[in-house]
């Protein structure tokens, strides 16, 4: 079960201080307190508790009673999650504006070849380097599991965009699902999805090319649970970068002959 120092660690990613956490946890488990039981409660210096829970007052988070000595008590769970939640809502949304508001240089690429260790990020760079390109989208899936809707979603965009998108798959069940979900792509089925060497539990997963000028390529790894398993990749960007020009020698030419991608 979650502990109290859990709970003051996903506050504080929250966005509260160490010592507002400490002491909203502490006035959660009882129905009020003076500052002095909440420093009891808490392990929060009594000189520094009156500085968070007036911080935590401000925040809609600690009502107040205006008695000798001063009484405090928590929001209930739900009603603290909701201003909590609204408040990183809040920030989030100014963060993208913010963000939104900055002109990226059209004229410098990457530098470098870079890591990425999880499903989600490897997923979120591929959406990326579609978003960035302009004209073609080479996907090489060795692995049918990493077939899902994101991926489904960037092509499709990519195809919204008429850009040329082609797969290139290791079963025929895999190039149906490409063919219901994104209709417009050209799919087909291919040996060189197959992966027979699984070295140390790894293999390939992916490969993805944009206009010939952006690569990235991914391998799952077995993890100790049955069934679990993890993805990294390995990106890169501009014409001249060694992976991209390795790659483009493989592939480009592969691309180009219509009798192999027919």
């Amino acid at each position: 079960m979650p502990t109290g120092d859990e709970a003051v660690q996903l506050l504080e990613e929250l966005g509260l201080t160490e010592y507002e956490a400490r002491c909203f946890v502490g006035l959660s488990r009882v129905p009020k307190a003076s500052a002095k039981e909440i420093s009891d409660l808490s392990t929060v210096p009594r000189s520094r508790v009156y500085d968070a829970v007036e911080r935590l007052h401000r925040r809609g988070l600690v009502d107040v009673q205006q008695s000798e000595p001063r009484q405090y008590r928590a929001l209930s769970k739900d009603a603290a999650l909701e201003i909590l939640r609204e408040e990183y809502d809040s920030t989030l949304d100014a963060a993208e504006a913010a963000l939104a508001g900055l002109r990226r240089s059209e004229h410098l690429e990457e530098e470098g070849a870079w890591a990425i260790a999880d499903h989600d990020h490897v997923t979120n760079r591929i959406g990326s380097l579609i978003e960035d390109g302009e004209d073609e989208v080479y996907v090489l899936v060795v692995d049918d599991g990493l077939l899902d809707r994101k991926l489904y979603d960037l092509l499709s965009a990519a195809v919204d965009r008429e850009m040329t998108v082609i797969v290139e798959l290791s079963s025929e069940d895999a190039k149906q699902r490409i063919e219901e979900e994104v209709p417009s792509a050209k799919a087909t089925v291919t040996t060189l999805a197959n992966d027979p060497a699984k070295l140390e539990g790894k293999w390939l997963g992916r490969i993805v090319m944009v206009d010939r000028r952006s690569v990235l390529i991914s391998a799952l790894t077995d993890e100790t649970l049955p069934g679990r398993r993890t993805e990294t990749a390995i990106w890169a960007s501009g014409p001249d970068h060694g992976l991209v020009v390795g790659t483009r020698h493989l592939l480009g030419a592969r691309i180009d002959d219509s009798d192999v991608l027919s």
